[in-house]
């Protein structure tokens, strides 16, 4: 493989990901995907993706990665999994390193997307896999008939509410505001369901817990104050994400939150080097966004690689 030169090479098999090697396979460059994880990011923890258009009452999220997967093999994109830990710029070519390999192509396109934000408090750290998650649709069947919270108030928050009430006996949603950032029709479901309480005002300053796992929530509010205890088996975490970009630090041109600067054409600081999808500072991460960036990212690498030739 280290032999191979790629005409594309791109790091990270979500949507962005996917968009940009079905338009890159389609225009017969050989493009090769690394995905560190499974192909499909982070909608394939989502249980029901509602305003993707042409899917008229939504669909589940993994069912849509699957198809995006599946129109990429129609024209052989290539894949692997592996972790990318550097990027070395060689002019018209670049060096990748994947696993401890280096992969050779002539342009990248890094769509690796965004993680989700940890709270940075005590206990949270500990209990991570016995009571603390970052992924309802993951971990929410084993809350089954006991309460838990959720720490958040955006959608990504007030959807994980609505599937945790599935399985948990009570939800609470703790937000530092009074009321939701989520979008008015999430809102309208939550203040109607029965199983969900908001908790307005309030942070969560620590994760309580024993051998068993989690047992409860140290509570304040957002400027401290008197401390009060909510006794749950399960925190999940939906305060935003942080872009996986740390290994390009030093290499491309970042904001001060880790996000990669681009122009409107998804270019980097780095000639042949371009960034779609949620690792790219932008106004709006959502599916169709992401889309939007892969389709360009590619067209854009197309075309630098034309004038390469």
């Amino acid at each position: 493989m280290t032999d191979n030169l790629y005409d594309v090479l791109i790091i990270g098999g979500g949507p962005a990901g996917l968009t940009a090697g079905l338009y890159t396979s389609r225009a017969k460059l050989k493009t090769l995907l690394v995905e560190r994880m499974i192909l499909g990011g982070q909608v394939m923890t989502t249980t029901k993706v509602e305003n993707y258009p042409g899917f008229p009452g939504g669909i589940d999220g993994p069912d849509l990665m699957v198809r995006f997967q599946e129109h990429c093999q129609e024209f052989g994109l290539e894949t692997i999994t592996g972790e990318v830990t550097g990027l070395n710029d060689l002019g018209a070519v670049k060096e990748v390193t994947v696993d401890g390999q280096v992969i050779r192509a002539r342009s990248v396109i890094i769509t690796t997307g965004a993680e989700p934000k940890k709270l940075g408090i005590p206990g949270e750290g500990p209990f991570i896999g016995r009571g603390v998650s970052y992924c309802a649709t993951c971990d929410g069947a084993f809350f089954r008939n006991v309460p838990v919270a959720i720490a958040g108030g955006g959608d990504t928050a007030a959807e994980e509410a609505l599937f945790l009430s599935r399985f948990a006996s009570k939800v609470y949603l703790i937000h530092r505001r009074d009321q939701l950032r989520a979008t008015k029709l999430l809102q309208e479901r939550i203040l109607a369901h029965e199983k969900i309480e908001p908790v307005w005002n309030t942070v969560v300053a620590e994760v309580l817990g024993d051998n068993s796992g989690v047992t409860g929530l140290a509570l304040t509010a957002p400027q401290g104050g008197n401390r009060r205890t909510l006794e749950v088996a399960g925190l999940f975490v939906a305060v935003g994400v942080v872009p996986k970009a740390h290994f390009l630090a030093g290499l491309l041109h970042l904001d001060k939150d880790g996000y990669i600067l681009t122009d409107a054409e998804c270019r980097t600081s780095m000639p042949g080097v371009f960034a779609a999808g949620d690792v790219r500072k932008k106004i709006l991460k959502q599916i169709a966004t992401a889309v939007g960036d892969g389709a360009i990212a590619a067209i854009v690498a197309e075309k630098y690689l034309d004038e390469l030739s």
